[in-house]
């Protein structure tokens, strides 16, 4: 009799049977352990590769125009030789002082345009309003930078025919593997190169002192990683992407972006939390997420609270649910977030 196979079982049985070299371990000197594992998720997304390919920002303004409650500055920075970073700066013009900073990710859509409410193809129709993070922002007394990541909208590989969706990124993402690097180490880079080219205009109008991140899917994922890894990220908000690696992208197909190779082998997640710790992280997920299960988000999140608790942070951690699926919910989220950076002081 012919038998019936399971293409995925060797791969099952694998995932089922590791855990992570660096997995929390509440028995475990803690700074010690933290310490370890930022230097190994470095060396996973490739961030020392990626350094040193640096050169100067090269910061171009292409468009500066006024909304009437907030002034819209369209510029571009050389994150690293050979890649231009386009991006828009909101800066509210509600009579305030200073205002925090929002850097804002879109995730799989067809590209930041839609954070600024910009409407390029039909798609756009249905994303936006809810996919307006910039807008919203300013709406909310921040002023917002909106970067255009890797592989995505404008900066989506020549080879890909557009203009958006899952998979766009596929070619950009394993490309970098192969150089050595991750897409998502490329993201992070992006966020960290667009607080020094923020730091270098010094604009008056903006508190650099007071920045956090948030995003949905893509964005949210880049949201988290990036906030591990620049601590001058004092809150985030990463929406629609926090899940353990097994109930997630080793359970369910992903864009190839959102893999770290290796990872697994090390660490899981939320053992990564323990990088933002003791700053505070707000996991926003949605109750009917059919590609990052809420059930494994909590479990998950379950972790997180006992590594905040171990870095004497017990309350800076949260998890928001949004009533939807796999869908950025304003109204939730953004309350979620005036109350964390109230309490912050913000």
């Amino acid at each position: 009799m012919i038998k019936k196979l399971n293409g995925d079982a060797c791969h099952d049985y694998l995932t089922g049977i590791t855990r992570g070299r660096f997995a929390f371990d509440e028995n475990a000197d803690y700074p010690a352990w933290k310490e370890q594992t930022g230097r190994k998720l470095r060396e996973l997304l490739g961030l020392d590769a990626i350094a040193r390919n640096i050169c100067p920002l090269n910061i171009e303004i292409e468009e500066n125009e006024d909304f009437g409650s907030y002034r819209r500055i369209r510029l571009t920075y050389e994150s690293e030789r050979r890649n231009i970073v386009p991006a828009y700066l909101l800066i509210p013009k509600q009579g305030k002082v200073r205002y925090p900073l929002a850097i804002v990710l879109q995730g799989h859509s067809t590209g930041f345009h839609n954070s600024v409410g910009i409407k390029k193809y039909e798609q756009d129709y249905e994303y936006q309003p809810d996919g307006c993070f910039g807008l919203q922002a300013v709406e909310n007394g921040f002023a917002a930078l909106c970067i255009e990541q890797r592989g995505m909208g404008e900066v989506r590989s020549p080879r890909y025919p557009g203009p958006g969706g899952v998979h766009q990124c596929s070619f950009t993402a394993m490309t970098a593997i192969n150089l050595g690097r991750t897409v998502i180490g490329e993201r992070v880079w992006d966020v960290s190169r667009g607080i020094d080219m923020i730091g270098q205009l010094g604009f008056p109008e903006i508190d650099s002192d007071r920045i956090m991140i948030t995003g949905s899917s893509g964005g949210g994922t880049a949201s988290f990683y990036a906030a591990c890894c620049d601590e001058r990220i004092k809150y985030a908000a990463p929406g629609c992407a926090f899940c353990s690696y097994r109930s997630s992208i080793m359970s369910i197909l992903h864009c190839v972006c959102n893999n770290i190779p290796h990872a697994y082998e090390w660490f899981e997640m939320e053992d990564l939390s323990c990088l933002i710790a003791p700053r505070k992280l707000t996991v926003l997920a949605g109750k009917l997420d059919d590609i990052f299960p809420i059930d494994g988000v909590e479990k998950s999140f379950e972790t997180v609270k006992k590594i905040y608790n171990a870095g004497k942070s017990a309350g800076n951690c949260r998890l928001v649910l949004m009533p939807e699926g796999h869908h950025w919910c304003p109204d939730v989220a953004w309350e979620t977030i005036n109350r964390d950076t109230a309490e912050l002081g913000w």
